[in-house]
C-alpha cells in the first residue's frame, strides 16, 4: 500500500471518521488487496522489493466519490497515476503474492465499508459534500510502498517499506 501524506491524508482520515466513527483510519491506496500468501512473508517482500526498488516516484490524483455496487464500499476514485497502479498490481500478482481475487483490482481510497445498507446513500452524500469542501491539493506523490499484514485485532501492521526512486530533471 501507499500512505497518503498530509495535509490530504489527514483530511481523508477526518472524512472517514465522519462516515464510520468506529474506524481508526490511516488514508492509503491498496496495491494488493488482502490475500493469503502462498509462501513465507520474506519471499513476498523480496518479490515486492526487487520489482519496486527502481520505480520512480509518481503522482496520484484523487477525483470523485463512488460506491461499489456489490460491496457498498464508499471510495474516492483515482485519475492520474491509476494506470501505474494497475501495471504494478499486475506485475506483483504472481509467485508468493499470486491470488485469484474475487473482484477485479480497482485502485481507490476507501472511505467507508460494512455500513448498514440503509446508511450507504446518506453516507455517500455526506462524503461528496465533504470532498467538495476539501481545501487541499488532490494530487499527491507515491514516494513509498509499504508491505503490511493483517493482525488478529483486524488492524494492519507495517512489515517493511521501500522508497521509490527520485528522478532529477536537469535543464
Amino acid at each position: 500500500m501507499t500512505y497518503i501524506p498530509d495535509p490530504l491524508g489527514g483530511f481523508l482520515d477526518d472524512l472517514r471518521r465522519n462516515l464510520a466513527p468506529e474506524c481508526n483510519p490511516h488514508a492509503h491506496v491498496t496495491l494488493m488487496p488482502p490475500r493469503p500468501l502462498s509462501g513465507p512473508p520474506d519471499e513476498a517482500w523480496k518479490q515486492i522489493h526487487e520489482y519496486t526498488k527502481s520505480l520512480p516516484v509518481f503522482p496520484l490524483q484523487a477525483t470523485g466519490i463512488g460506491v461499489f455496487p456489490e460491496t457498498h464500499v464508499i471510495y474516492i476514485e483515482l485519475g492520474m497515476g491509476r494506470e501505474q497502479l494497475l501495471e504494478l498490481h499486475a506485475a506483483l500478482n504472481r509467485g508468493p503474492l499470486h491470488f485469484a481475487e474475487p473482484f477485479e483490482y480497482h485502485p481507490h481510497i476507501t472511505l467507508a465499508q460494512e455500513l448498514p445498507l440503509e446508511a450507504v446513500a446518506g453516507a455517500a452524500r455526506l462524503a461528496r459534500d465533504m470532498w467538495r469542501q476539501c481545501p487541499h491539493s488532490r494530487i499527491f506523490p507515491v514516494e513509498e510502498l509499504t508491505f503490511v499484514r493483517s493482525t488478529a485485532e483486524k488492524c494492519w501492521k507495517d512489515l517493511a517499506s521501500v522508497q521509490l526512486e527520485r528522478i532529477s530533471v536537469v535543464r
